[in-house]
């Protein structure tokens, strides 16, 4: 198959396609790597959902056990007993291929299983003795349909509609995998938009006036930055993305591991023990780092302090702020390359951003503000917006525009592309056809010619990127357009149409109007993503686990409350650096050791039994929080324990 030559640029269109009018209620929801988050537009303004504990976001894990599958905490409580069943970190497998150089090093890291299914990556657990795979989209679909229960419980009615975000930098394969995702799961995705942008719309509503926001949106999983104009007065509101740019495997959970393999280096050096090949040690250690990293954000140092942590031997050892810092530093300057370019993208200077949203909770880490404020000689980052919300209130604040909501008429969003897009024509060059940072939806035509006398048949290759040749690109997609009349070189007329819909999902076409024939492909759907009989089977299994979860949750989750409540009062036991034992009696300290011990005897009972009896459960709970809550509250200020922990 031959190539194409270009001829010359035939029209330029930008889309806007009325929307479809949409009954029932829009909800939106930020799939988050570590954590998810849903909100809807009701009465004018958005409310964010809680889930069923009182969270306001969920965490993004599933696990499968021998009777049941957990979603959100409950599914991360038990992850160090059940380490390779159970599942996080999924988004960054997303819309993927097996072979991805990402994919092989997050296979070596995380707990679980991943294997090669025809070319993608999909996880491997054990279900009552019997292995089964699941692709990353059925995990997310997991999630996603838990994130519609919590709404459906708030709301009172079914929900069938939804707004997703994703990372700016997610190509057209993750958009489309996130897409399928929502599917599975029983929702229908009217639009798929992105996080900064989504978080702009969170920060702007609540202002009035012209600015241009900086959004710097730092999670678990990914990272994005974006520069919007914004102009919010009387009867308008118009949001209008200026440039993004970013990466889509940077987050919090890079930082945690860098810690989790300074320390296991550390323990062997004290030891001699090597205790990185154990998934159940590892992931014991990958929690409290968490935790550690999560209190350094307010103090100078934290201890970790893991029981039985390998072999039998105990952990201890103390995180220091400046140590964590020291561990990551070039991955927090790893972040300010993209502000450069989103600015240089904007053409605009560091002084002419009035405003610095920061979203995601990896903008909680001290170092990350400072460097930030640094950056922008001493502009304080706006502290208006909850980071961990924000982007589910955008969504919410799309859900609610579609949904033609009251108080939504006036807002206008206009997105735009990450990366540019093209064809390859002779000699390997990308040819653009829509330039990175243009405004979606969009649609723009070229036409092209052939590169040979007579040639009745031409290749379609189509890719993103930013660099000159196709090798140094990234391949989207091929097809071939079949039935040209033969001719001299240089004289048919091929006319290539890409089609960006408001979602960012690309469909390309080619069309030879004298031959009359033509093809149109949507891109990856069949190499790289889920096949229509994939998703229906998939949308089937999803269902009959449906009424199962159901059943078992709310035992398991109410004894999941319980075991937190009695592990967090050990862990304030057991803290050398708080010494708990001086500052209270003799008396209450060993009340408070009969309580755990009697606690601690009662979960073991019921841990591999199943779901246990949800009133005993809250009796028990009860029981003991009777005993410890007066014994804290004597210590008063200061030295009461975060509420949190117990």
């Amino acid at each position: 198959m031959a190539l194409l030559v270009f001829l010359a640029l035939a029209t330029q269109v930008s889309s806007d396609i009325p929307e479809e009018l949409i009954t029932g209620p829009v909800i939106g929801i930020d799939l988050g790597t570590t954590y998810s988050c849903v909100g809807i537009w009701k009465g004018g303004k958005v409310e964010i959902i809680a889930n069923d504990q009182g969270n306001r976001i969920t965490l993004s894990y599933v696990a499968f056990t021998d009777v049941e599958r957990l979603v959100g905490e409950s599914a991360k409580n038990q992850a160090t007993l059940n380490p390779e069943n159970t599942i996080f970190d999924v988004k960054r497998l997303m819309g993927r291929r097996f072979d991805d150089p990402s994919i092989q090093r997050d296979r070596k890291l995380l707990p679980y299983k991943i294997v090669d299914k025809d070319g993608l990556p999909y996880v491997q657990v054990k279900i009552k003795g019997e292995e089964k795979l699941f692709s990353p989209e059925q995990i997310s679909a997991m999630i996603l349909e838990r994130m519609k229960e919590v709404a459906e419980s708030y709301l009172g009615e079914p929900v069938k509609h939804a707004v997703i975000t994703v990372p700016a930098y997610f190509n057209d394969a993750q958009r489309k995998a996130t897409k399928d995702a929502g599917t599975i799961s029983g929702l229908k995705v009217e639009r798929v938009i992105n996080e900064p942008t989504a978080a702009a719309l969170a920060y702007g509503l609540n202002e009035q006036g012209e600015k241009n926001i900086l959004v710097y949106d730092l999670g678990g999983g990914t990272f994005d930055v974006s520069v919007l104009s914004v102009d919010v007065g009387a009867g308008k509101g118009i949001f209008e993305v200026m440039a993004t740019n970013g990466d889509t495997h940077l987050g919090g959970e890079d930082f945690d591991q860098r810690v989790v393999d300074h320390f296991l280096k550390l323990w062997k050096k004290k030891t001699g023990l090597d205790a990185s090949s154990d998934k159940k040690a590892v992931q014991k250690l990958r929690r409290s780092v968490e935790s550690a990293k999560k209190a350094l954000s307010s103090q100078s140092q934290s201890r970790i302090d893991i029981e039985s942590f390998f072999q039998g031997k105990d952990f201890s050892e103390v995180l220091s702020r400046a140590k964590f810092e020291e561990l990551n530093i070039d991955l927090f300057k790893k972040t300010l390359i993209p502000v450069e370019k989103v600015l240089a993208d904007a053409k605009l200077k560091k002084n002419q951003i009035d405003e610095i949203v920061l979203v995601g909770g990896s903008t909680r880490i001290p170092k990350v503000r400072e460097m930030l404020k640094e950056y922008f000689n001493g502009k304080q980052p706006t502290r208006g917006v909850d980071p961990d919300e924000a982007v589910a209130f955008g969504a919410a604040v799309q859900g609610g525009i579609l949904s033609r909501a009251e108080g939504t008429s006036d807002i206008l969003l206009l997105d735009v592309c990450a990366l540019s897009q093209g064809i390859e024509t002779v000699g390997g060059v990308m040819t653009v056809l829509i330039e990175r940072n243009s405004k979606i939806p969009i649609r723009k035509t070229q036409i092209f010619s052939t590169h040979q006398d007579n040639q009745q048949n031409v290749r379609i290759q189509v890719f993103e990127g930013e660099r000159a040749m196709t090798k140094d690109n990234h391949l989207l997609g091929t097809f071939d357009l079949e039935g040209i009349n033969p001719a001299p070189r240089g004289t048919p007329q091929i006319e290539v149409t890409f089609d960006i819909d408001a979602s960012g999902i690309l469909s390309v076409s080619a069309e030879d109007k004298a031959a009359n024939v033509r093809k149109e492909i949507q891109i990856n759907t069949a190499e790289r993503t889920l096949s229509t009989a994939d998703i229906e089977r998939m949308i089937k299994e999803a269902e009959e686990m449906a009424e199962e979860d159901k059943k078992l949750r709310e035992g398991i989750d109410t004894r999941n409350k319980f075991e937190s409540v009695v592990g967090s009062t050990e862990r304030q036991m057991k803290d050398k650096e708080n010494n708990l034992k001086e500052k209270i009696s003799e008396e209450d300290y060993e009340e408070l050791e009969k309580a755990v011990k009697e606690a601690n005897e009662w979960l073991d009972q019921t841990r591999n039994s199943g779901p246990p009896d949800v009133e005993e459960c809250k009796e028990k709970k009860e029981e003991f929080e009777a005993v410890i809550h007066p014994i804290f509250k004597k210590l008063g200020g200061e030295e009461m324990p975060d509420p949190t922990d117990i």
